[in-house]
């Protein structure tokens, strides 16, 4: 099938021994009771072959909802796949299950981030030999989205010490308020969110985190950068979109050939959205995207 044809949202991409790996939430249980994650690979990034269930549920699974934006790594001779879960009460997750391939089969690990809050949408920096698990702090947490980052043993099972706060995104100047807050949370105020995060390190020493969130124009992408090179920031938020509209929590990766390249989901509307690939070019101290079609 073509990538149009792969109906996911939250697109990640594992390059390995010469194919690449594409996970993501499936777009038909995103909202509702969900079961697994599945898997296309490809030659090409044109023509996926697929899709491979890497995990299901068994029947007395304590995650029942919120099978979100699955991320595969190679770490320490093993395949680690950092995912959001959610319980039947819909309390959200950053959580590790392990293979000894990339199409599976995982097995359940551990939870990740504090149970008391909801946590989605985690992705893995090291920072010299340290592994860090950056993620978003829910809206749901208490009316503010943040974006946290916390320190992880180097078996990745639990976190070493407390999360820190990066930002919020009523610091990025193109983010809004999102409009269903109150309708469907029953929130009052100003209630932004985040999500997304993906890590990139620039050539200039500089880390940018490219992340999504509410803008003027829906769902969109954006860069925030930490000038000192660190996880820890300060981090500062460019004022110009690297996604403008209607599509957003992408990740970067590097093809064969040693391109970069940001895949990202598009549209944002239910069963429609697709993984499309831009080549990522640095300009300066910002990030641009090159290939208006969204090939590759």
């Amino acid at each position: 099938m073509l990538a149009k044809e792969v109906n996911v949202r939250d697109p990640f991409v594992l390059p390995w021994g010469g194919k690449y790996y594409l996970y993501g939430t499936r777009s038909a249980t995103c909202w509702g009771p969900a079961e697994g994650f599945d898997c296309y690979v490809s030659e090409d990034l044109e023509h996926w072959d697929g899709p491979v269930e890497v995990f299901r549920r068994e029947p007395d699974f304590w995650a029942v909802q919120n099978y979100w934006a699955p991320e595969c790594y190679f770490y320490k001779g093993e395949f680690c796949l950092i995912t959001t879960l959610g319980d039947a009460r819909g309390q959200k997750s950053v959580n590790l299950l392990k293979s000894d391939s990339p199409l599976g089969p995982f097995r359940y690990v551990s939870r990740l981030t504090d149970p008391a809050e909801y946590a989605i949408d985690g992705t893995l920096w090291f920072e010299g030999e340290e592994p860090w698990l950056v993620y978003s702090r829910s809206f749901e947490s208490g009316g503010m989205s943040e974006m946290r980052a916390v320190k992880l043993f180097h078996d990745l099972v639990e976190a070493v010490e407390p999360p820190v706060t990066l930002f919020s995104p009523a610091e990025a100047p193109w983010a809004r308020p999102f409009p269903w807050a109150k309708e469907e949370f029953g929130l009052d105020g100003p209630v932004y969110f985040t999500d997304g995060p993906g890590m990139y390190p620039m050539k200039n020493g500089k880390l940018a985190m490219i992340w999504s969130g509410w803008s003027d124009h829906g769902y969109a992408v954006g860069v925030a950068l930490s000038p000192t090179g660190n996880i820890s920031g300060p981090w500062e938020q460019q004022s110009e979109l690297l996604f403008p509209r209607d599509g957003g929590h992408g990740m970067y990766f590097t093809r064969f050939d040693g391109t970069p390249v940001y895949v990202l989901h598009y549209p944002n509307d239910k069963e429609k959205e697709h993984p499309v690939f831009y080549r990522l070019e640095e300009q300066g101290d910002t990030l641009q995207l090159e290939a208006a079609d969204g090939s590759v």
